[in-house]
């Protein structure tokens, strides 16, 4: 960790003295990183203005989705989702982060029944007893935010019901374990920990990840009990997601000839749920809600 004086300017660009701003928190992390834990690099902790950017940037990505609601119908096909999705954003002053991100074709992710994630849209029509997962990236004046949600086309069955509300309470698990000077690892313990005694299974493959600045930072968020003796501490400024991938059947997934596209090998059911979290001084605030 760099070595700051404590009456110079706080190295987060806050404009306040060291020592009034983030040598505190230095310190905690100093400690643990001294009992051999990982600690975030300065260059993931946002700044208030930062923080602040992503707050808006979390808001429209919730408004997109909220738009999606009643729009989520038995007959439509994907890339009428992905020209919503596009047009709302654009009016709004943004821009979808999918869009050419990597070569991927389109602005949002639509994943249908056994689609993992990252389903590409297209002419593929939407039938009743369908669940889809939805994942929407937004930029706004620089910031990104990231969130999904499942919907219902129509009247699903009830195993499709249990299974969405499962990966919704893991979610929901994994964000309450976050608490600065905790281990990042708890949450993918709570989440694998609760699926298992659902009868599901967690991705392992895929996971949650840094963001703000950038649509992918550090650090890698597993949804699964990591076998590591040491963790990786969360700091207050940290954003990041939480998004665990739900299957029915087994964790194994195959990726499809697009590169994107990614579907449970057994062809069983998947559920996601996903929402942009920051790590505060008690512990933490969902910014796509």
């Amino acid at each position: 960790m760099e070595k700051t004086n404590r009456n110079d300017l706080c190295w987060c660009g806050s404009n306040e003295k060291y020592k009034q701003c983030h040598e505190e928190i230095d310190q905690i992390l100093h400690s643990w990183q001294k009992k051999g834990f990982d600690i975030p690099s300065r260059s993931i902790i946002k700044t208030r203005t930062q923080i602040e950017g992503i707050k808006k940037s979390g808001q429209l990505t919730k408004m997109i989705l909220d738009m999606l609601e009643e729009r989520i119908i038995p007959g439509i096909n994907t890339l009428q989702i992905d020209s919503w999705v596009f047009k709302y954003t654009i009016d709004h002053g943004g821009f979808p982060a999918p869009l050419n991100y990597r070569g991927f074709p389109r602005s949002v992710c639509t994943s249908i029944n056994q689609v993992i994630c990252h389903g590409i849209p297209d002419e593929t029509i939407i039938n009743e007893g369908d669940i889809i997962n939805i994942d929407v990236t937004t930029i706004l004046n620089g910031f990104y935010a990231d969130a999904s949600r499942m919907y219902y086309a129509g009247n699903v069955s009830p195993q499709a019901d249990t299974l969405v509300k499962c990966a919704h309470e893991c979610m929901n698990l994994g964000i309450k374990q976050v608490k600065p000077y905790t281990s990042l690892q708890n949450i993918g313990y709570v989440i694998e920990q609760y699926a298992s005694t659902q009868g599901y299974s967690v991705v392992k493959d895929y996971g949650g990840h840094g963001i703000g600045l950038q649509f992918h930072e550090e650090p890698f968020v597993g949804h699964y009990a990591d076998s590591c003796e040491k963790g990786y501490i969360l700091a207050p400024g940290m954003v990041f997601t939480i998004e665990p991938m739900i299957n029915a059947g087994s964790s194994e997934c195959t990726l499809l000839a697009d590169r994107w596209t990614t579907i449970t090998k057994d062809g069983s059911l998947s559920a996601q749920w996903e929402h942009t979290i920051l790590v505060t001084p008690e512990g933490f605030e969902i910014l796509t809600a």
